[in-house]
């Protein structure tokens, strides 16, 4: 059996930006594969078989093996299916490593940051998570600057890993935008991102992953309820 052929599932979240980039990657590659939606509140046999460890999504799972980490998943779709559309890591060792750090950057910083929002139950804490975000996306401002060498997306030409490590957050920032008032992306403060946001948004392979900001809301509610839940004990 080829690399690429065998059974493929995705375990997942319709809005979590983990499971989303994991989504836009397969469809960069034009790769099948069966989505089953998952109750994070209410864990289910299959993720926890699956993901003992966190049982988080996403889960990859290829002929009965398990790939988790969002991050991961992206690396091991472009070793598997790397003669498939455009490659999501960058060739080039160093230029590899760069989109690396930033894509754990962001992983680290950027979202506690705009998740903190959904826990706040004072303006005070709205705000320092607001500045928060809003610190690390002047950085990511700077980063694109230095990876994209002034082409379209961070991966140069195409979409490449770095992009879809940010982009895949960038519904949820319409979502806030909407619940909080706030602009975490503008021409004003993030001219660069702003641009790349636009591009990124109308790119066929992604485009069609990408989910309503309705369905957003809607998941930002169940989100502060349980957060508020959990404060409370």
């Amino acid at each position: 059996m080829a690399a690429g052929e065998g059974d493929l599932k995705l375990l997942g979240l319709l809005v979590s930006p983990f499971v989303v980039r994991v989504r836009m990657a397969l469809s960069m590659k034009g790769v099948s594969y069966e989505y089953i939606e998952q109750d994070i509140f209410n864990k289910g046999e299959l993720l926890v078989r699956y993901n003992p460890v966190h049982k988080k999504v996403p889960v990859l799972i290829h002929n009965g093996k398990p790939v988790c980490e969002s991050l991961a998943i992206l690396e091991y779709i472009d070793d598997i299916w790397g003669t498939t559309g455009n490659s999501v890591l960058p060739a080039d060792p160093y230029e590899r490593a760069i989109a690396r750090f930033w894509a754990n950057y962001i992983d680290d910083k950027m979202f506690p940051s705009w998740i903190g929002l959904l826990k706040a139950e004072t303006e005070e804490e709205k705000a320092e998570k607001v500045n928060q975000t809003l610190a690390v996306l002047m950085h990511l401002e700077d980063a694109f600057a230095l990876c994209s060498n002034g082409k379209a997306f961070f991966g140069g030409d195409s979409v490449g890993y770095l992009d879809l490590a940010l982009g895949s957050n960038l519904f949820w920032f319409e979502a806030l935008r909407e619940l909080f008032g706030v602009a975490f992306i503008d021409e004003g403060r993030t001219p660069l991102l702003a641009s790349w946001a636009e591009r990124f948004g109308e790119a066929a392979a992604v485009k069609e992953m990408v989910p309503s900001v309705d369905k957003a809301l809607e998941h930002a509610k169940k989100f502060r309820a349980f957060f508020a839940a959990a404060a409370a004990k």
